[in-house]
């Protein structure tokens, strides 16, 4: 796979396990460096990393001084072993040095070096902290972490360096400690000592990074096999759980339609049953007799009767509000409002305001056309309700989610093959 699939592959997954940000920059490290092995040395500035590292290599590569001097990741291919010099413990905790740094352990290691000089004594709150999660890491993930107790020659009495390394092997017993100078190495090596080479320590150093270069393509193997599972089992549980949701949703969108429009029907039964005795009127209806400009402001039998039905049709509508106000179907949509707020009702906007006569009474409440009517406007107002179209919004967003899941699995998959 080219690096840019497989980084918008990495960006997928990562758009859905951010957490997972370390754990697949370590899968794209693997990529990316092939069959090259990474050592990544780590410790405090002046404990003697550069110079460790310049012995180990044989040449003099990294910068070596007495105060701090590498404030960035130091690179080194030698003998098909990529070398880094991290950033020292107490970098820049919020600055790129600290970024590099962790980047160079968790990241872009196979194997960790960390170096402790023996002349400060104990591990202090820094270092003994990050080598226990290195210990958990190397457990978790098979890479291994040497530790080295570089300058024991700058602590001339044997008793003290004694016990020094006692202290620190109490602090760290899961860890196994290397002892070892530089300065006496690069002596022996340039005066031909082998006494002194053997008092150096940098000969079992090797033999112990020769051993765990030997296990980092089955480490390797290991780990990627590791960070696959579990991402692909997060994102699996990540994924029931928004498709139970989603299913949730759906039911209850399902269901409350459904209790919506089985309420409705039964107001629309009782409106129907309660306007049976103003409509059925047999012989003559007064209703129907217009008023004269006689009679125009005097109480006949037409007012009564036109009144009469008016109130019979309020009581109707006052059922259908309880049951719209119940459900939440109060307001129009704002694309139909008016500036009349008294008008801006789901119920002014289906029903009118008013009625005149049995037969207007009849074919809004009594006809099939009428009912059909009522159920399907109401129903359409009631979608457009803020609790509704919340609901709906959240099933398109949980959706969404879902989808993207799926784009991760897919990914995942992709990068896996890779």
């Amino acid at each position: 796979m080219d690096t840019q699939n497989f980084n918008e592959a990495v960006a997928i997954v990562l758009g859905v396990l951010p957490t997972r940000a370390i754990d697949l920059a370590r899968l794209t490290a693997i990529a990316q460096s092939m069959q090259t092995p990474t050592i990544t040395v780590i410790g405090k500035y002046n404990h003697g990393k550069s110079r460790l590292l310049n012995e180990l290599i044989g040449h003099d590569i990294f910068s070596v001084a007495d105060r701090r001097e590498t404030v960035e990741l130091t690179e080194h291919v030698h003998q098909n072993i990529r070398w880094l010099d991290a950033p020292g413990l107490d970098a820049d905790v919020m600055g790129q040095d600290d970024h590099l740094a962790q980047q160079a352990l968790w990241c872009k290691s196979d194997i960790r070096l960390f170096v402790h000089s023996v002349k400060e004594g104990e591990l202090d709150s820094a270092e003994h902290p990050l080598l226990q999660k290195l210990y958990e890491d190397s457990q978790r993930t098979q890479r291994k972490t040497l530790v080295t107790l570089t300058q024991v020659d700058q602590v001339p009495d044997q008793t003290v360096l004694s016990h020094i390394i006692q202290s620190i092997t109490q602090q760290i017993p899961q860890l196994a400690l290397l002892p070892v100078s530089a300065t006496r190495h690069r002596q022996a090596i340039e005066n031909n000592k082998q006494l002194l080479l053997q008092k150096s320590g940098i000969n079992e150093l090797r033999a112990a990074l020769d051993n765990a270069l030997s296990q980092v393509p089955k480490a390797r193997l290991f780990e990627k096999e590791l960070l696959f599972n579990e991402m692909s089992q997060q994102l699996q549980a990540l994924y029931t759980e928004r498709h139970n949701e989603l299913l949730t949703l759906q039911e209850t969108q399902k269901q409350q339609r459904i209790s919506f429009d089985q309420d409705l029907n039964t107001v629309l039964d009782k409106v129907r049953d309660d306007l049976r005795p103003t409509i059925q009127v047999t012989g003559h209806d007064d209703a129907l007799v217009p008023d004269s400009f006689e009679n125009m402001f005097k109480m006949t039998a037409g007012k009564q009767e036109r009144a009469r039905i008016q109130v019979a049709y309020s009581r109707a509508c006052i059922d259908l509000n309880s049951h719209l106000v119940r459900y939440g179907v109060v307001g129009l949509p704002s694309s139909q409002q008016t500036n009349v707020r008294s008008l801006d009702t789901v119920m002014v906007a289906v029903m009118g305001v008013s009625v005149k006569y049995r037969e207007d009474l009849r074919k809004i409440f009594c006809e099939d056309s009428g009912r059909e009517r009522l159920c399907r406007e109401f129903a359409h107002y009631y979608e457009l309700s803020a609790e509704r179209e919340t609901l709906v919004q959240k099933i398109i967003d949980v959706s969404a989610e879902e989808a993207l899941i799926c784009q991760a699995q897919d990914a995942l998959r992709i990068l896996e093959a890779a």
